[in-house]
């Protein structure tokens, strides 16, 4: 049935945001009734097209689920919609997007009368603010979202990737936040209303270049086709057959790679140690390494630098993803049925449970059609009767849950975060030996004597509202005292490489023995049972691998990557939803579970609806460059200033004629052979040149305004670190000011998910290191301040990083 199967949600409206979050219930036997006019959900013309002409976007988001039909101008409609809200658990609401003909509720009073309802309403940019009620689509926001400004030729125009990315990431953020509501109403608590909001979760990919360009005072710019500030090699080279996606990071990384290529002497120089410092080299470097790359083919430079640990990996195209016989055994494909004559392929879901996975594919519903589980629910109830509800919207719906954070780096601790923000206590274990990575690598004597990684503002971001505590796990008392914390947790996250927690003795196997209640979930790269499950890896690698930079580009051109780390902000939203579903069962039973969670499958998704064409017809994917499937025009246009630019859409053939008017061509908005998108799609270039002719006069803001203010989807192409002067994100408070030892006040973004009009207040600033040492082994574990005191002395615990001398005097003792 589904750890989820006791569960009902509704779905009206129409986003892809909204579809991807009730989905996400569907993938573990949920009972979605999602609502629809007569004529269906208008993403069911949503290109990419099936041999049949069946949406593959649509597809991906909607298999498993049932469709309800009511019709609008029926007498009735209202109130059949508002008894279908009234018998359920969980409100999808997309209406703000695009209403789909809906019927109007009143929601106020649905709540009145059903206080366990957990509601969660989608819109692009909340319901207040400069940006309410701006005409959007999802390239207009990820273009005002930075995020897509530092993609492309250094010339411009700067380059997107094809739609719906905002969706699923905002998607996964309303997840989140209805699971997270589910668990506190186990508890005797009502449930919530949520606001979601699309252009604010996107900001989950922005906020580390935008705050790293914060730290540094950097000016960021666009450097060329899969070439990213602010470390260098990061991107996609051609090999003699295929093409092979590198990052390097690490000295040590740098050299390996170097000595791969037979380039020893170039990865000895110490002026090219840094990534910083080869990026200002980047021309001289890639005319050495490049060529030497095509001597051998991708699998052969990926089998290489396994043996290296080196951060490659093969870019597949979709075909690839298609014939992986990996990919299909681990459920990251699934097949997916149209009816009873088209059947194909398409991403499943990436939450991978152990003991409680989800349904592996299933049937897309025709307007109207029931599934075949629907209405069968175990109608068994985890939350108190109606009536007995707890009201108390002071106390954060994970409020009691305890996590042990052996995380990382961005996309563990991003996990961990959104668990703290949601009210987790959440306590982050590093060692003075190893601290967490992203207070610096750097062990020279200045680095650590400075305590420059206390400054570290990206650490910072990621660690907020949690509890700091240091120990060393090579050591018998140090592992002692991360039992006794684990014995007492709900959730544990690492995302170490597969095998480090394991030799340690603290595996799940271990683990569960003397806390069997506990959820794992291990965030490696490929899995813990990949045959690549030792592939080093970043952000950048799993995006690398995902199949996405094959739909990016131009028809042309080389694999496109979208963004810098893309990979991480996305493994960490999916680890988030993941341990969310499993503590549901645990709740429910008293079984934890394990959860192997790969992060380049998560990127899969953004990817679903070529592989689902191709698995049907073979067909590769068409790329559009900054061209659109369904809307003509639409592309990015200069402003006048330098490397100034905007996103231009007509969505619909009134928008087309508004724009028509306001670009000073009303022949255009009456020529009635020009109606349609694939009409204009044949003078695409003649039209895009009329809108060029008018941006080029007017600043980027100005053009945004006049756009808007004639309802045409528009946004100005931001750098992520104009987002912390941006006038919306100002209104709505989404930047929160933090005082914090070491680096005083400083910026930290909100939840994009919220109750009310003010987000949620960030309680405490990041932990310096072994901050918590004393309060979490006196209070939680009872020890005494001598006992702690001897562990200072012996250094399993300690508040100072250890610097590479004292380090190295260590390994030659423990050796020794």
């Amino acid at each position: 049935m589904g750890v989820l199967s006791h569960l009902r949600v509704v779905e009206i409206g129409s986003s892809a945001a909204t579809s991807y979050c009730s989905r996400l219930f569907a993938d573990f036997g949920a009972d979605v009734q999602k609502v629809e006019p007569p004529a269906g959900d208008p993403l069911r013309r949503s290109a990419p097209l099936t041999p049949k002409g069946e949406s593959a976007w649509f597809a991906f988001l909607n298999f498993n689920k049932s469709s309800r039909t009511i019709d609008p101008t029926a007498r009735d409609a209202s109130t059949q919609l508002t008894a279908l809200i009234q018998h359920c658990d969980v409100l999808v609401d997309g209406c703000d997007v695009d209403s789909a003909d809906c019927p109007s509720i009143d929601i106020a009073a649905i709540r009145l009368l059903h206080p366990g309802l957990i509601y969660v309403e989608a819109s692009w940019f909340g319901r207040e603010g400069p940006y309410a009620g701006f005409s959007a689509t999802d390239t207009t926001v990820r273009a005002l979202a930075g995020l897509i400004k530092l993609v492309g030729p250094v010339e411009g125009p700067p380059l997107h990737a094809p739609d719906f990315q905002t969706g699923l990431i905002a998607g996964l953020w309303g997840f989140i936040a209805a699971a997270s509501s589910a668990i506190g109403r186990m508890q005797g608590r009502a449930g919530r209303s949520w606001s979601l909001n699309i252009f604010e979760s996107s900001l989950a990919l922005s906020e580390y270049l935008m705050f790293e360009a914060f730290a540094r005072g950097d000016v960021m710019r666009r450097i060329g086709i899969n070439r990213f500030w602010p470390g260098f090699p990061v991107g996609i080279y051609e090999t003699r057959k295929g093409w092979l996606g590198v990052t390097v990071v690490t000295p040590a990384q740098w050299r390996a790679f170097c000595d791969m290529l037979g380039l020893s002497e170039l990865g000895g120089d110490p002026a090219l140690a840094r990534g910083e410092d080869r990026l200002k080299q980047m021309e001289q470097i890639e005319q050495q390494f490049v060529p030497r790359l095509k001597a051998r083919t991708a699998r052969e430079w990926f089998a290489e630098g396994l043996k290296r640990k080196i951060p490659v990996v093969q870019v597949p195209e979709i075909s690839d993803l298609v014939e992986d016989p990996e990919k299909k055994a681990r459920g990251a494909i699934v097949p997916v049925l149209f009816g009873e004559e088209e059947d194909g392929l398409t991403a499943g879901s990436m939450l991978r449970l152990t003991l409680t996975p989800p349904r592996r594919g299933g049937k897309v519903p025709a307007p109207g059609e029931q599934r075949a589980f629907a209405n069968t629910r175990t109608h068994m109830s985890f939350a108190a009767p109606e009536s007995s509800y707890c009201i108390d919207a002071d106390r954060q719906p994970l409020h009691g849950i305890r996590v042990i954070d052996f995380s990382m780096g961005w996309a563990g601790p991003l996990c961990t975060r959104t668990l703290a923000d949601l009210g987790a206590d959440v306590i982050k274990i590093e060692a003075i030996q190893y601290p967490d990575w992203w207070r610096g690598v750097d062990r020279r004597p200045a680095y650590v004597d400075g305590q420059m990684y206390e400054k570290t503002v990206r650490f910072c971001i990621m660690n907020r509202n949690k509890r700091g505590i240091t120990l060393d796990l090579t050591r018998p008392r140090g592992l002692a005292l991360a039992k006794r914390l684990l014995a007492e947790a709900d959730i544990v996250v690492d995302n170490y490489s597969v095998d480090v927690l394991p030799k340690l003795g603290l595996g799940y196997d271990v683990l569960r023995t003397f806390n069997p209640r506990l959820v794992m979930m291990s965030m490696s790269a490929f899995g813990a049972n990949s045959v690549h499950r030792d592939c080093r890896a970043y952000g950048s690698t799993l995006e690398q691998g995902s199949g996405l930079p094959s739909v990016i580009g131009s028809p042309v051109g080389p694999p496109v990557m979208s963004h810098i780390a893309f990979g991480d902000a996305v493994g960490g939203l999916n680890g988030c939803a993941a341990v969310l579903v499993a503590l549901i069962h645990a709740r429910k039973t008293g079984e934890g579970q394990f959860i192997d969670l790969a992060q380049i499958e998560c990127m899969m998704p953004f990817a679903a609806p070529w592989i689902t064409v191709h698995s049907i017809c073979g067909t590769p994917p068409t790329r559009y460059g900054n061209r659109h499937p369904q809307f003509v025009p639409h592309g990015c246009f200069r402003c006048a200033g330098e490397d100034n630019w905007i996103l231009v859409a007509a969505t619909d053939a009134r928008m087309w004629q508004r724009l028509a008017l306001l670009i000073g061509r009303p022949d255009w908005s009456m020529d009635a052979s020009l109606k349609s998108a694939e009409a204009r799609r044949s003078v695409q270039d003649v039209i895009e040149a009329g809108i060029s002719a008018w941006t080029i006069t007017r600043n980027a803001d100005e053009a945004m305004s006049e756009l808007q203010a004639a309802k045409v989807a528009a946004g100005v192409v931001r750098l992520p670190i104009d987002l912390l002067q941006d006038r919306h994100l100002g209104s709505r408070a989404f930047l929160q000011e933090v005082e914090r030892a070491f680096i005083g006040r400083h910026p930290q973004p909100s939840m994009p998910i919220r109750e009310g009009a003010e987000p949620y207040a960030i309680r405490t600033a990041a932990p310096t290191l072994g901050q918590h040492n004393g309060e979490i082994l006196s209070e939680l574990l009872g020890l005494s301040d001598a006992e702690i005191a001897q562990l200072t002395m012996e250094g399993i615990i300690g508040a100072e990083m250890l610097p590479e001398r004292e380090l190295a005097k260590k390994k030659k003792a423990s050796s020794g």
